[in-house]
């Protein structure tokens, strides 16, 4: 059996998600429950912190529902949202799909879906790579901050790991700076010889940059028209992965 305080209680709450901001009367009006009611509940909201009345008397959701909002958001688990449409973009393309989060000035591959890649590449579950090298790790180093990747820029050696590896901080700025306008990164042998990756960023519900999608194949595939059909095709199933994190683009 439903408890009704509770159950009215919500019905005052739910009148927030579609209102900013309401007076004592618009609630009344709005959920139909009686004027003692309303102002036994909004006292006992008021004083929990799930509304706060402003000082022109009118109320809205209190500070209590950002900090839910943030540990709803904190939880949500990347690898299971990016999965399905890994799935469906491996699918469509056959080419391997992998998912990596940033891990100090390292990343590490936390998920790969591959059934239709016939070539075994360097990317593997549980392997990491240095935020420098490779398209899908280059591409969270791309959107942090310029405070942060000045800081990393100052510290890193830019040690070669295959032919294609980028070992000037010149270039590496350069290729960041593509990527910003861009909004892809690409590889070419940077972290095995004759593979390349293109990649595109995931972003939380804050705006910041938690992880990096891409695909990935042998370097022949990677030429030509081919980089401007992969490059749409990892950002649009990137931007869909940050939309259910929560993310919601700036507008132009």
């Amino acid at each position: 059996m439903k408890n009704k305080t509770v159950v009215r209680s919500m019905d005052i709450l739910t009148l927030f998600l579609e209102h900013h901001e309401l007076t004592f009367q618009e609630i009344i009006e709005l959920s139909m429950i009686p004027k003692t009611s309303v102002y036994r509940m909004l006292l006992t909201l008021e004083e929990m912190g799930f509304v706060e009345k402003g000082n022109d008397s009118k109320y809205r959701l209190g500070l209590l529902f950002l900090t839910y909002g943030n540990l709803v958001a904190s939880r949500l688990n990347l690898r299971q949202i990016a999965y399905n449409i890994m799935q469906e973009l491996h699918k469509e393309l056959k080419e391997a799909i992998n998912l990596i989060i940033r891990q100090g000035d390292e990343t590490i591959y936390i998920e790969k879906v591959d059934i239709y890649q016939k070539v075994r590449l360097y990317t593997a579950i549980g392997r990491r790579s240095p935020l420098y090298a490779g398209a899908c790790a280059r591409v969270i180093l791309s959107f942090l901050t310029d405070q942060e990747i000045e800081t990393y820029l100052n510290k890193v050696e830019l040690d070669k790991i295959a032919s294609g590896t980028i070992t000037t901080k010149e270039k590496l700025l350069k290729t960041i700076r593509d990527a910003r306008i861009n909004g892809y990164t690409i590889s070419h042998s940077e972290l095995e010889d004759y593979t390349s990756a293109i990649a595109a960023p995931i972003f939380d519900y804050k705006g910041e940059v938690i992880g990096g999608l891409s695909i990935a194949g042998i370097e022949a595939n990677y030429q030509n028209d081919n980089i401007d059909f992969y490059s749409k095709k990892v950002m649009n199933a990137a931007d869909e992965i940050s939309r259910k994190l929560g993310y919601r683009k700036p507008p132009q």
